[in-house]
């Protein structure tokens, strides 16, 4: 892994570049943004460059092959154990960082979902963070920059990953081998993360969403059971009725694009349910349409039950 294998974050990537030049690299970093941005591989490229001692990690050195094996003695992963990071792995994270380097200048530690350590993991960690070994450096990886305590982020740099471009997923997506429709759609769909868009990408999400479209789109107030048993089957928990607002928001957008005479939308592959959407409602429906998902989004956020907000979301959607 190396700094020019990542794509669409020249900003933290010339910062971390810039201070390993420099020799003046934090001993603690938070790199926050969205999931599959390319925060890991970041650092992967950070932890290869300075265990390489080269600008950019070589590749082919016994130390680049170990790291990007994730076997390097002076590479230590820490990941949430279930839904959190408990304080044992901090314990142990501590023990293996008061011992010197086996083979680097430096131990590094990657912390992955840094926002998932529980209060007594955090407290713990803070010590680390406060007294940090001196041979040592550690990456905070999060998604939830909020959910991370104000005490840990005061003693770390932070750097921002942005969300990637559409066009910068969906040309990787193309070079990777996905046909041009599907890289367009699940572009579309991944919210400027890559590893979003593969998942999307693959033949059987794209077929599932679609299925998901056709069975919102045929519910009516005349007969609620259908309506019901949809909204338990996708609200069984917050993720999944998140992922299914995705879905309809940009659905909608679309039948907007195309009321609108604007280009070709980004879900090509439902045209014909697109057009037929656009041909029996106004531009006032579709609008009105997408502010009800976008309340469904916030009732999802206040911590509303999931298959509530879908029964709420689909009687409106059905009565419209």
């Amino acid at each position: 892994m190396s700094f020019s294998d990542i794509l669409g974050q020249s900003g933290p990537v010339s910062v971390l570049r810039r201070s390993l030049a420099a020799g003046k690299l934090a001993h603690a970093y938070i790199f926050e943004g969205t999931e599959g941005c390319g925060k890991k591989k970041a650092a992967m490229a950070l932890v290869a460059a300075i265990f390489c001692g080269r600008e950019d990690g070589c590749g082919e050195c016994p130390s680049c092959r170990k790291v990007a094996a994730l076997q390097h003695p002076d590479l230590h992963l820490v990941e949430p154990e279930g839904a959190f990071i408990k304080i044992d792995q901090i314990r142990d994270l501590q023990k293996n960082l008061s011992y010197r380097p086996f083979e680097a200048r430096k131990k590094v530690c990657i912390m992955e979902a840094a926002e998932s350590m529980n209060t007594a993991a955090a407290n713990a960690f803070l010590k680390t963070l406060e007294e940090p070994p001196g041979d040592s450096l550690l990456i905070l990886l999060t998604a939830n920059i909020g959910a991370v305590l104000p005490t840990i982020q005061s003693r770390c740099q932070r750097l921002s990953f942005s969300p990637l471009p559409l066009e910068a997923i969906e040309e990787c997506l193309r070079n990777r081998g996905v046909p041009g429709e599907t890289a367009r759609i699940a572009a579309s769909l991944a919210e400027g993360s890559l590893k979003k868009a593969l998942e999307v990408a693959s033949e059987g999400t794209l077929r599932k969403r679609g299925d998901i479209l056709e069975r919102i789109g045929s519910l009516s107030l005349h007969d609620i059971t259908p309506l019901f048993a949809l909204a338990e089957e996708l609200g069984s928990d917050r993720d999944k009725a998140l992922e299914v607002l995705d879905v309809l928001t940009i659905f909608w957008r679309d039948v907007l694009f195309i009321q609108s005479d604007a280009s070709t939308p980004a879900n090509a592959g439902t045209f014909p349910l697109l057009r037929k959407e656009a041909e029996q409602s106004t531009p006032d429906m579709t609008i009105e349409k997408i502010d009800s998902i976008s309340r469904s989004r916030k009732a999802l956020q206040r911590n509303v039950n999931p298959r509530l907000a879908l029964e709420v979301l689909f009687m409106g959607l059905a009565g419209k």
